[in-house]
């Protein structure tokens, strides 16, 4: 049996937004379970954008998915805030994830990340600096679970860096971290990766902004390295957030999906002719079939 999906991506070009469609037809079997995947929330008292991810959960709740993952950028930003601010946008993401229905599991973003912006003059001695507002008000920074069969790895993907910005890398102790995971899982059982920066992209390319020798923020700059700790395991899908757009790449039967993002646009409208959404996964055996899920959410007039 093959893994089919049906997806609508846009991909942004300096002269147009041209959206590519690829239509797989479901065929047979019967679902063992779902998952939802919701990046790039971006939930701010802005915008209407509570409302908006409240509205987004309503969908999920309906659909009744097993769980949910969230893939980073659960906030607006905290990068460049006041600990005021950012203890109020932490504050209302924990409070609207309390409506999900069913278990949810995050990834960290780079918009989680507190105080790494020159402007904040936050000092690097405050316990929630960095990573560890995340970490103490979230969970791990990365983790692991598993469901039915399937390994569920959850990856921090950035790196501060000088400049007080960030970048796409997978650190030294999450690497020995995932080779133990990995041990522990085994050779046979099938894995999904979350990630908010992505693996593997095209949109550097079809965006005009390729990714050189220099240290890129939009993928993880250390992706082979990542990769070949999962030769010899069964790694089936990885889940991308980051870039706002919706992307289906297959190399050698490992897929690839950049899921959107559920604020769109920064809940100011679709991005290149994508709405507001989140991708919806249904695992059938050890294959899966995924669409993105628009949840009908109308921006702000301005």
């Amino acid at each position: 049996m093959k893994a089919h999906m049906k997806w609508a991506a846009a991909i942004w070009f300096p002269a147009a937004a041209i959206i590519i469609f690829s239509v797989f037809a479901c065929q047979g079997g019967k679902d063992q379970f779902s998952f939802a995947f919701l990046t790039d929330i971006h939930v701010q008292p802005e915008l209407k954008a509570e409302q908006g991810f409240q509205k987004a959960i309503e969908k999920v709740n309906q659909l009744k998915p097993d769980f949910v993952i969230t893939g980073g950028d659960l906030v607006m930003d905290v990068m460049n805030q006041s600990y005021e601010r950012a203890d109020m946008l932490y504050k209302m993401y924990q409070k609207n994830i309390d409506l999900f229905e069913m278990p949810v599991y995050h990834t960290m973003g780079n918009h989680e990340i507190y105080g790494i912006a020159m402007e904040t003059g936050i000092d690097r001695k405050h316990p929630e600096y960095e990573k560890g507002m995340f970490e103490k008000r979230i969970g791990n920074r990365y983790s692991s679970f598993d469901y039915q069969g399937w390994h569920f790895m959850l990856l921090d993907s950035i790196i501060p860096t000088a400049g007080h910005s960030y970048a796409g890398w997978i650190d030294g102790e999450q690497m020995e971290w995932i080779r133990k995971d990995l041990e522990a899982a085994g050779p046979e059982t099938p894995i999904v990766i979350s990630t908010h920066i992505p693996l593997v992209s095209a949109y550097p390319q079809a965006s005009g902004n390729p990714v050189g020798d220099s240290m890129s923020s939009l993928v993880v700059n250390n992706a082979s390295e990542v990769l070949k700790l999962f030769q010899e395991y069964n790694l089936k899908l990885v889940l991308q957030g980051h870039l706002h757009i919706v992307e289906d790449i297959s190399i050698a039967g490992l897929r690839f999906i950049t899921a959107g993002a559920v604020s769109a646009n920064w809940w100011e409208g679709s991005r290149s002719g994508m709405e507001e959404g989140f991708v919806l996964i249904k695992v059938t055996d050890d294959t899966f079939d995924g669409e993105y899920i628009d949840f009908e959410w109308e921006a702000e007039s301005k």
